[in-house]
């Protein structure tokens, strides 16, 4: 007959390969040389996670970041946040794809939440603190910036699905019985 829902035995390589992504894109907002900032044109400022650069027509003067608390707090929370989230990768990669370990699931969770946490303080420091030392006029957070929120997005959703996946542990081996919606009397 009809089945519907989530087919559970695939969530075993789905929610993995979501973390693989959530890693992907933190290391390239971590790793970009400018994409978190820019002002109005894109022509004569700009500024990633680690320096800003002013000038015009190829001739830039770029200056480091760290010399802001900020900044270095801002860089830390990032890589600390990279740091927990390949760990969560290798963990899941154990519980769920070597092994079923529902034990583990709640862990992975937990780790998440934590990256979660912390990415997202490192996203709300940065341009409240960049408008605060270093506007001056219109800018705009461009695509490594949203790389850093896209990581952290599906972390949250990587966070909620480790947090609910132990209730489905049968479902998960693939025991569970079929349920139909529809059965005659």
């Amino acid at each position: 007959m009809f089945r519907c829902g989530i087919a559970y035995p695939r969530c075993r390589w789905i929610v993995p390969l979501l973390l693989l992504f959530a890693i992907i894109f933190d290391i390239v907002a971590i790793a970009a040389t400018s994409g978190w900032v820019e002002d109005e044109d894109a022509k004569s400022h700009y500024a990633s996670m680690w320096q800003q650069c002013r000038g015009r027509n190829d001739q830039w003067n770029c200056k480091s970041l760290s010399e802001y608390s900020w900044a270095q707090a801002v860089a830390a929370l990032m890589i600390i946040g990279l740091l927990i989230l390949i760990i969560t990768f290798i963990i899941s990669i154990v519980a769920l794809c070597c092994t079923l370990n529902i034990a583990l699931l709640p862990v992975i969770g937990v780790l998440l939440i934590i990256v979660v946490i912390l990415q997202v303080i490192a996203l709300i420091i940065y341009p409240v603190k960049f408008n605060e030392m270093i506007f001056e006029g219109n800018y705009y957070y461009t695509w490594a910036y949203g790389f850093g929120w896209g990581a952290t997005i599906l972390s949250i959703g990587c966070a909620f699905l480790f947090c609910c996946l132990p209730r489905y542990e049968n479902e998960l081996r693939d025991e569970s019985k079929i349920k139909y919606i529809y059965s005659s009397a």
